[in-house]
């Protein structure tokens, strides 16, 4: 089987422009949208949406390669890199790494990408970690960089890699290409950067992880701020055919289904972002409409199903599970909710043991 780096033209890649141009326009279109949104939330609010996206896609992006962390030690690692107090007084190495990564990458976004970067993001990743032999460095082992399926009888070869003996020179070509590409169009350049990136597989591990951020830095650069998207969120979402998507083209140099596909990805992000922060905003003036009329036990429910976030409590909230929360007794819990229904915190559907209650914020924009 020939890979994509064997061809003779490698690494001139070549897409149908057409076919990317009503996405591009979204694109820009979608960003305009959700920067005006942004202008009506406070620093504070900016802040606490901010440290969220970025600890979600901390989480998110190692779920994705199948790494699962604590999210409360993941936030507080986040908090504590912005000069906050942190909430969790404990992080496991990978936690703390990846916080410190996703903080640089918003931070530095504008910063020219270099070899120097990419290092110190892997040796971020790999904090803590004894199994690797090439930590903050490009691979140098001699055997081949394969990625395969798990399977133990009939292991198969999704791709393989250029040998590690070539890095150098790749990654050199790649940086130079990166740092010049600025004129290409957003979704074009980002998509093209991870697909390129992956390609060259240039660690021994975290390689996902780093080509995720690179793609975000990309965007961030072409608006011109740090994106604020849930990338890694969206994939996450669709994995799978995150990954079919890559397999699918990791052989050829004409990658115009693979940049439709991540454009498309991009715009579902965006789509999350702006939920997140409408989401934001209608809590904001909720609590402005309830404060200094709820009890101790009802604020401590409002505060737990927005931590749920736009979603809310998979199926509402029931009675036992405000019971759970507030730890109080169901006659109490019976007259809480009624008059939380009543002062228009939340509304109710479904009768008897089907009750539900719901975050009433759809009427406070």
């Amino acid at each position: 089987m020939t890979w994509n780096w064997q061809k003779t033209d490698w690494p001139q890649f070549s897409w149908n422009k057409q076919a990317l141009k009503e996405l591009e326009s979204r694109f820009l279109y979608q960003s305009g949208i959700l920067l005006g949104t942004l202008k009506h939330i406070d620093d504070e609010q900016k802040q606490h949406l901010t440290i969220n996206l970025i600890s979600t896609e901390a989480m998110k992006t190692s779920e994705i390669e199948g790494e699962i962390l604590n999210r409360d030690s993941v936030q507080s690692s986040i908090r504590r890199n912005f000069g906050l107090n942190p909430t969790h007084s404990k992080a496991s190495p990978a936690e703390q790494g990846i916080a410190d990564m996703m903080v640089d990458l918003y931070r530095n976004f504008d910063a020219s990408l270099s070899h120097d970067i990419l290092h110190d993001w892997h040796k971020m990743l790999t904090m803590g970690r004894q199994d690797l032999r090439d930590i903050g460095r490009y691979r140098t082992h001699e055997e081949p960089m394969k990625v395969v399926s798990s399977s133990l009888h009939e292991p198969k070869i999704y791709f393989e890699a250029p040998p590690s003996s070539t890095m150098a020179a790749e990654m050199e070509r790649f940086m130079a290409w990166f740092n010049e590409s600025s004129a290409l169009p957003a979704l074009t350049r980002c998509g093209l950067a991870h697909l390129y990136f992956v390609c060259i597989h240039p660690f021994e591990d975290g390689n996902g992880r780093i080509g995720r951020a690179i793609a975000e830095k990309a965007l961030s650069q072409s608006l011109g701020q740090p994106s604020l998207l849930a990338l890694s969120q969206t994939i996450q979402h669709k994995r799978k055919e995150y990954y079919r998507h890559l397999e699918l083209n990791n052989k050829e140099l004409v990658v115009t289904d693979w940049l439709t596909y991540f454009a498309e990805t991009i715009l579902d992000a965006q789509a999350v972002s702006q939920k997140l922060i409408e989401f934001l905003i209608a809590k904001t003036r909720l609590y402005d409409r309830l404060r200094g009329v709820l009890n101790p036990r009802q604020e401590r429910a409002i505060e737990r199903m927005f931590r749920e976030g736009p979603s809310g409590f998979k199926g509402g909230l029931s009675a036992d599970n405000y019971i759970t929360i507030t730890d109080t007794t169901r006659a109490t819990a019976t007259r809480d909710l009624k008059d939380l229904v009543e002062k228009g915190a939340l509304k109710r559907t479904g009768e008897l043991r089907h009750t539900r209650y719901w975050l009433n914020i759809r009427d406070e924009g």
